[in-house]
């Protein structure tokens, strides 16, 4: 069996905007704000981190900020996938090189490929990365589906660690387990997923949520491998409304006016990507605030 990254939860953090670049300054508090209430892991640069409009500088500073605030207490996980082998190759040299504990490896997107392009691709990857390797599922966003038969040939890769599954199809979860076994961590990509994937076998959720409920998701999990599933199973449905609306418009759109309601930071995100309509925004602030109360 391979070592685990991480069990529990990983916040698949958002970037903080200010004028024309980073916050850093709102980035620092958020991972502070993390780490007091119990994440197991930090991950920089994905979907939720507006991965694909930061440039390259900004990718290696906040991976950079990242890594000396959090200081070894939990895991750095960066994004460094891409639908270029080559770009995915450079940029994951440069976490491993920055102090990533593992990257995070999203399937390509637009010209998309085979299952058999799928093997070639995360196996070149996986070949340079001196880090553990998490292929990133998530077909509504790249129009790819990345079957459990192309997971059950990857995962003989000694660097492929882990899936971050998104799939949406629970089926689909129980059949990676079937072949993979522990060969293959399986962390949940969706939230409202988070504990039937954990009956599954799957070992902790990448969350967009935990940005702003972090004590409410480390506690889900927590009772979940405590062995109460029937505890974990109540606060799932408890926090499935904020979930939901959290993903009402495109992530990271809703979270990021939570997190700015918050104080991390401004409600900015990067064109194409706008704030929310006020309609979700103000629902969002509404079930948030209950949320955080409970």
């Amino acid at each position: 069996m391979k070592e685990r990254v991480f069990q529990g939860v990983g916040t698949a953090l958002i970037t903080p905007f200010r004028d024309e670049g980073v916050d850093f300054s709102a980035f620092e508090r958020l991972i502070d704000f993390q780490l007091e209430n119990g994440v197991d892991a930090l991950v920089v640069a994905g979907t939720t981190g507006e991965g694909a409009v930061l440039s390259d500088g900004e990718f290696r500073d906040l991976l950079a900020c990242a890594v000396a605030k959090a200081a070894g207490r939990v895991p750095v996980i960066a994004g460094t996938g891409s639908n270029d082998t080559g770009k995915a190759i450079a940029k994951t040299k440069a976490a491993c090189g920055l102090g990533a504990d593992a990257v995070l490896l999203v399937t390509p997107f637009y010209n998309k490929t085979t299952q058999r392009g799928l093997i070639a691709h995360f196996r070149a990857i996986a070949e340079e990365s001196e880090k553990p390797c998490i292929l990133y599922n998530v077909p509504s966003r790249t129009g790819l589906n990345m079957l459990p038969e192309t997971l059950a040939a990857l995962c003989a890769h000694p660097r492929i660690a882990a899936v971050k599954e998104a799939c949406g199809n629970l089926s689909q979860v129980g059949r990676i387990r079937a072949l993979c076994g522990d060969e293959l961590t399986v962390y949940s990509g969706c939230d409202d997923q988070t504990v039937p994937i954990l009956s599954l076998g799957g070992q902790g959720v990448i969350s967009v949520a935990s940005n702003v409920i972090p004590r409410q998701m480390s506690e889900m999990c927590d009772r979940w491998f405590a062995g109460d599933a029937a505890g974990a199973g109540r606060m799932q449905v408890r926090l499935q409304a904020l979930m939901d609306q959290l993903m009402l418009e495109t992530n990271p759109i809703p979270v990021k006016a939570a997190t700015a309601f918050l104080g991390f930071g401004e409600n900015r995100l990067r064109l194409p990507l706008v704030p929310a309509e006020k309609s979700t925004e103000e629902k969002l602030l509404r079930l948030l605030k209950e949320a955080r109360e409970n």
